[in-house]
């Protein structure tokens, strides 16, 4: 990388009408797993005006009302207020959920069929997924895409509090940092733009964020004389969320991953079970990138898996610390393979993920939080010993 560089990353409030479709998706696939663990689902959302479709492919035990799935979960994101042309109580939904192919289902099921080489789980597509960690944060997370989260989440809490009654949920952040010789030394520019009623100044929507969200998440000593911020770049924000653009799930992937920082596959999360690797095995890489890191056998780490439908067994597996390992990489791999089990069913059973734990994940990425199963760093004795 150059000496000295700016890296941006950005964040999506709840209220953004992507993260609308996803928690959407999220919400039904935690309704299905809290019913029936074994679950099949690969639920899509689309948001536009006063509609909500639903569309994808479900296979469960679960008996659901989608309506009161669909209407509690944007009540929860805050479309409530008398004028929203989305709102929670009077979004017209539209259904057009099937069943999962049994093409599909054969090769993720533990069977034996007529051209599936092995007789256990498979993946259930074929696809690239990677995993992320670093040693910038206490999340072991990059800064640019953690500090454009911290104000999201803040300004989330803010409107809910009630605090600023201007509030509205649709929002977006973002965060420029200069780089020197790979550390992060400045802020160079905020963005954050905002959903607001019509009657407050642009002056005044300014201030307040600047001095109420801004300067209590970004610490004192990245802030320079000479950090931008742009608030409401364009002067007015007033129609947003589904009203005024569409969203769609799996749209903010990388908002969900590492805001840029670390690579990604190209497959979305919200609404798959654990069954789609994208979802699980992107978890799966992110634990175990970040336990490389938190043992200290390397500053950074980037993990690549990649799987073939039907197939049990990950095709690849490949470790970049991007020379910063404190031993060689391919040390660190064998590590990694001895200690790690990358089959799609030893993934949910090593993470537990055959729970209704999705809609934590929706929101703010879904990386860096604490209390997630793939954020813990219990296998970093095990990692030490493999590589000795």
């Amino acid at each position: 990388m150059a000496n000295s560089f700016v890296f941006s990353s950005e964040s999506v409030g709840e209220g953004h009408p992507d993260k609308v479709a996803d928690l959407i998706s999220d919400s039904v696939l935690d309704a299905c797993l809290a019913q029936d663990r074994t679950s099949r689902v690969a639920c899509e959302t689309m948001v536009k005006s006063n509609m909500v479709i639903l569309a994808g492919e479900i296979t469960t035990k679960a008996k659901l009302n989608y309506e009161s799935i669909v209407r509690d979960a944007i009540r929860a994101i805050g479309y409530v207020n008398i004028d929203d042309v989305f709102h929670a109580d009077h979004v017209f939904i539209n259904n057009y959920l099937t069943k999962q192919s049994p093409d599909i289902a054969q090769g993720v099921d533990a069977v034996k069929v007529t051209g599936k080489k092995k007789a256990e789980q498979g993946a259930g597509d074929q696809g690239l997924m990677f995993g992320y960690a670093c040693n910038e944060t206490p999340e072991l997370m990059p800064t640019p895409i953690m500090f454009a989260h911290r104000l999201g989440r803040l300004l989330t809490k803010i409107r809910k509090s009630g605090k600023a009654p201007w509030l509205r949920p649709d929002a977006k952040s973002q965060v420029s940092i200069r780089y020197e010789n790979d550390k992060p030394v400045e802020v160079v520019n905020v963005v954050i733009s905002t959903q607001h009623t019509p009657e407050v100044s642009h002056s005044q929507i300014e201030n307040y964020l600047i001095d109420h969200v801004i300067k209590q998440v970004i610490p004192a000593r990245m802030l320079t004389k000479n950090t931008q911020f742009l608030i409401n770049p364009t002067g007015r924000f007033v129609v947003g969320g589904p009203q005024g653009d569409s969203g769609l799930t799996g749209r903010k992937i990388i908002v969900d991953t590492y805001g840029g920082w670390g690579r990604h596959g190209g497959g979305a999360f919200s609404g798959k079970d654990p069954s789609k690797v994208d979802r699980s095995a992107a978890y799966m890489a992110r634990w175990v990138a970040k336990n490389i890191v938190a043992s200290g056998l390397a500053d950074l780490a980037e993990l690549q898996v990649a799987y073939a439908i039907g197939y049990p067994d990950p095709v690849s597996v490949y470790v970049d610390t991007m020379g910063t390992g404190k031993v060689a990489d391919e040390k660190i791999a064998k590590a990694v393979t001895k200690v790690f089990g990358f089959k799609p069913a030893e993934i949910v059973k090593q993470l537990d993920l055959l729970r209704p734990i999705y809609r934590q994940t929706t929101n703010y990425g879904h990386f860096g939080k604490a209390g997630l199963p793939w954020e813990q760093t219990n296998k970093v004795a095990a990692l030490r010993a493999a590589v000795k």
